[in-house]
């Protein structure tokens, strides 16, 4: 019952903040009416930003939608957005349907420009589009960066940092190797 309840107040705080948001974002944010989205998620949308969302999207607690001025993201239906996850976008962050995230997922498709004079001072950016194909599983606390796609049908493993091209029908994993050392320096 609590479920059911719990639903039932997300769709309506969907609703309602939803509607508040495309008074000041008229052709720049799409949404259907069937979304859950948790009254503790944040969305942001810049100047000339659009943010475009399928039929029933869901989002959790600590979920952080950011789409800085002139870029876009779209988020496909039926996606789910587990606790903690983050997608901030500076070009474009593309997300297709049935895609279902751990939680503490972190999406970015911007760099700092470090290189660059004055590059984090001046918050220079270097960018790339994001794309997530439909059907796509990602573990927890992956972090998705610039230049990013992965295909449709995909597993991504938890706690992976993904850069590059993965195609359709892939498990994606990070392999890591655990170094045992003494606490006077010595390896075993």
């Amino acid at each position: 019952m609590k479920r059911y309840i719990r639903a039932g107040i997300c769709l309506i705080y969907s609703l309602i903040k939803f509607s508040l948001i495309k008074l000041f974002h008229m052709k720049n944010f799409r949404f259907t009416v069937l979304n859950l989205i948790s009254p503790f998620t944040e969305i942001e949308i810049g100047k000339r930003a659009k943010l475009l969302l399928g039929k029933m999207v869901r989002a959790r607690s600590g979920v952080k939608i950011k789409v800085r001025n002139g870029a876009e993201v779209q988020i496909g239906d039926n996606t789910s957005l587990n606790h903690g996850c983050m997608i901030i976008s500076h070009e474009n962050i593309i997300i297709g349907k049935n895609v279902q995230f751990g939680p503490g997922v972190l999406i970015y498709d911007h760099d700092h420009d470090f290189r660059a004079k004055n590059g984090l001072k001046e918050l220079k950016y270097k960018t790339s589009p994001v794309e997530i194909g439909d059907n796509v599983w990602i573990g927890a606390n992956t972090v998705i960066l610039r230049g990013t796609r992965i295909g449709h049908n995909c597993v991504v493993g938890a706690g992976s940092v993904i850069n590059g091209e993965f195609a359709d029908h892939m498990v994606i994993l990070q392999k890591r190797k655990t170094i045992e050392q003494r606490i006077d320096g010595d390896r075993l």
